[in-house]
């Protein structure tokens, strides 16, 4: 990928590097965080050398009564206004610099803006969210749809304690797993896996962990909107998925009914309150159509934040033949593989290049009991 601010935008830190050079440098640094508990070789998936974000977030930089696009520089001790940003989904690149001309023709649009969120699929859907530091009024509302009209896009208006909708505050994607299609619905301000065709070969990935089982029973944890629990769903006779999130739950569940899928069963539950369930430790009113007891869980899947597994998540995590453990942060995947290597072994290991030009790491553990 060719930028002219690479070494200036602090969002590519990585960018000194040839891009294979820069992906053989993350396998040695995940090679040696998994080396007290894997010998073996690791599956490693590059990515899409441009176009290949779907969530991106600027920040708006004023200057000379005009709003530019603008992210903090490298350094961290300032902005760097952009003129180009080739990481995001062609969808959004196309309609990226005219949009912001668009927006700095109207006063009432560019006054207070802050920041511009974009979310997009490959099916060429766009939400926009623009967040102010002002009130939005009918004026706003009235210059704001004429915008989302132009440009064939789906706008929602922030500020403080308000949000306005003109359309809708969903899009849709469709990623094809091996030979089958899954729809899915992603909401803005919800999570969802930033590089369409790297989360295509995870899930994939995950799938294979398992295709060759004779499972049983399946639990996730921190499901979100079901981008792992649909197509996995298909490998198990009933599934399990927890998610703290709201609005992950609702996107979930619609995504069950817009595939057809109906074994799986989506709880909001947070990790810990899942394993005081399991443990029986906590009865939630949540889970009162549920009966735990017939469920045969061999399989659980984690994708956990940052920070990794709670304590209480990985003595239930423990309980299971068979960990697909997706982490976003290879440090506290190897001190949570400190526990799980207690009972497990790792069978097989992955890198996803999500994030290319940065120093992030995001790898799959696929692990079973001794």
């Amino acid at each position: 990928m060719k930028c002219s601010h690479f070494g200036k935008c602090g969002s590519c830190d990585n960018y000194n590097l040839d891009y294979n050079k820069a992906l053989d440098e993350k396998k040695k640094r995940l090679l040696s965080l998994l080396e007290p508990f894997y010998q073996g070789d690791i599956e490693v998936f590059s990515s899409k050398k441009s176009h290949h974000r779907s969530r991106a977030e600027f920040r708006i930089w004023h200057q000379n009564n005009k709003a530019y696009y603008a992210m903090s520089n490298l350094e961290k001790n300032g902005i760097e206004i952009l003129q180009e940003c080739p990481k995001v989904l062609t969808p959004i690149a196309n309609i990226w610099d005219d949009l912001l001309k668009a927006i700095n023709k109207s006063s009432i649009l560019k006054e207070k803006l802050f920041s511009i969120e974009f979310l997009a699929t490959t099916q060429n859907e766009i939400l926009v969210t623009l967040i102010y530091h002002k009130k939005l009024n009918n004026e706003w509302e009235l210059d704001a749809r004429a915008l989302e009209t132009k440009f064939g896009i789906f706008i929602i208006g922030r500020s403080k304690k308000q949000k306005i909708v003109l359309s809708k505050e969903y899009v849709k994607e469709k990623l094809t797993i091996f030979d089958k299609e899954f729809i899915y619905h992603y909401y803005e301000n919800s999570f969802t896996q930033p590089n369409p065709y790297m989360n295509q070969k995870m899930i994939e990935w995950a799938c294979n962990c398992v295709k060759e089982e004779n499972n049983k029973d399946f639990i996730e944890l921190y499901c979100g909107l079901g981008n792992f629990t649909l197509p996995l769903s298909f490998y198990f006779r009933k599934v399990l998925a927890t998610e703290i999130s709201k609005t992950s739950i609702k996107a979930a569940k619609e995504n069950c009914v817009l595939n057809n899928i109906n074994n799986i069963e989506f709880v909001r539950l947070s990790a810990s309150e899942t394993a005081q369930a399991l443990f029986q430790k906590r009865k939630f009113n949540r889970l009162k159509e549920i009966n735990l007891e017939e469920y045969q869980f061999e399989t659980v899947l984690v994708d956990p934040p940052r920070a990794g597994l709670d304590s209480d998540s990985l003595e239930l995590v423990k309980n299971f033949d068979k960990i697909i453990y997706i982490s976003c942060n290879p440090i506290t995947l190897a001190r949570n593989l400190e526990q799980l290597s207690k009972t497990h072994k790792i069978k097989k290991a992955a890198l996803f290049d999500q994030f290319p030009y940065t120093h992030h790491i995001e790898s799959g553990v696929y692990l079973e009991r001794k």
